[in-house]
């Protein structure tokens, strides 16, 4: 069998949190499935690092689809004819992108429908392209996975999608996070917050990922307390807002706020270990690969009631309204101070996160391609 595949968001060191799932399930499937030939759709030159096996033939398809109107081009035309020439029994597109003028079966993985609840926190050309277009990918899907019962049922309600069509594919995590002895993790809290605790948050800076009231709860965690303690923040400020900057820029205690832009994974690593707890907080969320991340290497989560992290997190992390701020703050100041709190808590991550793994979800996420064969 012919497997066409989306890899256009296979990029070197700029993998998110759908690149880490389109990496980690392609490469199981391919290796664990040499008995079918996968093509791989590339929009610009591949790296070598994501061709992971023989059974794989690379395809540059022009032009980059990088901003609205290219993805139109790239999934409508471009797509169709390179379909003609490959004939694949199936397309997978591990971003949810389909190809509405191609017939061939597919199966889309919308990772959640924030656009759809958040329009305003997307470009105004990307949120139109995505509130037009996604839900009649959802339609046009022979089946569609995602990495959340709340995300099955989000998009089961809001585009009028039957539930039995959706299959859920939990995100997994990578099997080098685990707890660092007390040695180096006092060498990278000295390395990165000159020697002090910290709260961390990971993820990209976008307005959902409730960064305002992030800053905001940690500046009312420090007027609550005379500690030390920093906020490590880790993600590209690809979409940094003028809410954002106010927040910031109103801070009594800005200077303790650590901006880290984009880390590589090894040094994630470390700085998760090492912190007090993670602070990840969003208004919305499809998932929350984070939360899997910290609770593997030992550290306490501090997360949202909202959307799918109470799912993930269950009864293994400090759940909060992340439109309350005095609740996040206390959290943390709960966290600074009781030291049992925190050993209770990475008890119960340590033992949540076992139930999450890469090998999980591309068993799974194979198991909803066969499904279609």
């Amino acid at each position: 069998m012919k497997i066409a595949v989306n890899t256009r968001i296979l990029l070197p060191n700029r993998l998110g949190g759908v690149g880490w799932f389109t990496y980690e399930t392609l490469k199981r499937i391919t290796q664990n499935h040499p008995e079918h030939q996968f093509h791989f759709l590339f929009d610009r030159q591949y790296h070598n690092d994501f061709i992971f096996s023989d059974n794989i033939t690379p395809h540059i398809i022009h032009p980059q689809a990088r901003h609205p109107f290219l993805f139109y081009l790239w999934f409508e035309h471009s797509l169709p004819r390179a379909f003609k020439t490959i004939k694949p029994d199936i397309f997978l597109s591990q971003d949810g992108y389909l190809s509405l003028n191609s017939k061939v079966k597919s199966l889309s993985v919308i990772h959640d429908i924030n656009f759809h609840h958040f329009p305003k926190d997307v470009p105004y050309l990307v949120r139109k392209y995505y509130n037009f277009f996604f839900p009649r990918f959802a339609k046009h899907a022979n089946r569609i996975a995602t990495v959340s019962e709340f995300s099955k049922s989000d998009i089961s309600q809001s585009y009028d999608i039957d539930e039995n069509k959706i299959d859920v594919v939990y995100n997994g995590v990578n099997k080098m996070y685990k707890p660092l002895n007390e040695s180096i993790n006092a060498e990278t809290r000295k390395e990165h917050s000159n020697g002090c605790p910290y709260f961390l948050f990971v993820g990209t800076l976008l307005p959902r990922k409730n960064i305002s009231n992030l800053m905001k709860s940690f500046d009312l965690f420090k007027q609550k307390t005379t500690s030390s303690v920093k906020l490590i923040i880790i993600g590209n400020k690809k979409w940094w807002t003028a809410d954002m900057e106010a927040a910031y820029s109103n801070m009594v205690f800005k200077e303790e706020v650590i901006f880290k832009g984009y880390i590589q994974p090894d040094e994630l690593h470390r700085i998760l270990s090492a912190a007090l707890a993670l602070s990840f907080v969003p208004h919305f969320e499809g998932f929350g690969i984070p939360i899997l991340e910290a609770m593997a290497c030992g550290t306490p989560v501090i997360t949202s009631k909202a959307s799918s992290t109470q799912e993930v997190g269950a009864d293994a992390t400090i759940l909060v309204d992340p439109y309350n701020c005095e609740e996040i703050a206390d959290a943390m100041k709960a966290i600074l101070e009781d030291e049992n709190l925190r050993t209770k808590l990475a008890k119960a991550g340590a033992k949540r996160v076992t139930d999450f793994s890469w090998d999980k979800t591309a068993d799974l996420l194979w198991k909803s391609i066969e499904k279609m064969m």
